[in-house]
């Protein structure tokens, strides 16, 4: 029987939350849509031969509907956490967002990889990649900067959150030393480390549209 994984979506409107789903899900990129009240999307992929189920539920940003979070929240397993590089406005909010996760979870920590999306507008940008890196680094979760327009780091950011919650469950060390453990499209973990000692992996990040890839 394939496993289920209850995936929650959050950031404020307008950072492309509907995009990046739906990117994952149906590999299109959408440009035009009414903004999101809620909506439900499954996908089945395979992370580190264990293949899975991801109900994904991808949430309103709009202030007005911050009341119906509790309840989205109480569902989740994992969550995605979304902030647009060309707006400081949705970036400040994200400890918000992570404070409310762990609330109502009653938690200290829990599965959370964190997105900074649009890196493809990179002339646009007014949020560093240090800053997203750090943000990161500081919660200690895997950071990723994706574009769903350019379909970069999508896929990555969906097994990641899978492999947090993996070890969230105590699901085996070896799960959990396949992942990029509290790492980011920059290639760094939480401690600031390189994900290979050698430096390897610098040697082959590329770029695209101004975000790094592995």
């Amino acid at each position: 029987m394939t496993v289920l994984y209850k995936i929650v979506i959050l950031g404020e409107g307008g950072v492309g939350k509907s995009a990046l789903t739906i990117q994952f899900v149906n590999n299109h990129f959408v440009t035009d849509y009414d903004p999101t009240i809620e909506n439900s999307y499954r996908k089945q992929i395979t992370v580190d031969e264990s293949t899975l189920m991801l109900d994904i539920l991808d949430t309103a940003g709009q202030e007005e509907y911050s009341a119906m979070r509790d309840q989205y929240i109480r569902s989740g397993q994992g969550f995605i956490v979304v902030y647009s590089i060309i707006s400081r406005s949705t970036f400040e909010k994200i400890s918000e967002f992570r404070e409310k996760i762990l609330m109502v979870k009653d938690e200290d920590d829990f599965p959370i990889v964190l997105l900074g999306n649009k890196c493809d507008l990179e002339t646009d940008r007014v949020v560093s990649k240090e800053e997203g890196m750090n943000l990161g680094k500081h919660f200690g979760v895997p950071f990723y900067e994706t574009s769903a327009k350019n379909k970069i780091n999508i896929t990555e950011a969906f097994e990641a959150v899978v492999r947090e919650i993996k070890k969230w469950n105590g699901e085996g060390a070896a799960a959990a030393g396949n992942a990029p453990a509290n790492g980011n499209a920059n290639g760094a973990n939480a401690n600031g480390n390189s994900k290979e000692a050698n430096g390897a992996s610098a040697q082959k990040q590329k770029k695209k549209g101004g975000c790094s890839l592995l």
